[in-house]
């Protein structure tokens, strides 16, 4: 399986702020999510959040 490079937090926003100004439509935007890595950056986060609280 090919690795997807890491997720950009700034290309993500770019994504969303796109769909906030009506730029397209919520079902593209929800696939650029996806396909930009969302998931992936949010499981790091919450791992992170994790480590940081001791949990």
């Amino acid at each position: 399986m090919e690795e997807r490079p890491a997720p950009d937090p700034e290309k993500l926003l770019e994504f969303w702020m796109e769909w906030e100004r009506g730029d397209t439509t919520p079902g593209r935007a929800m696939a650029n999510l996806k396909t930009g890595g969302m998931r992936e950056l949010l499981e790091q986060i919450v791992r992170d959040r994790r480590e940081l609280i001791g949990q």
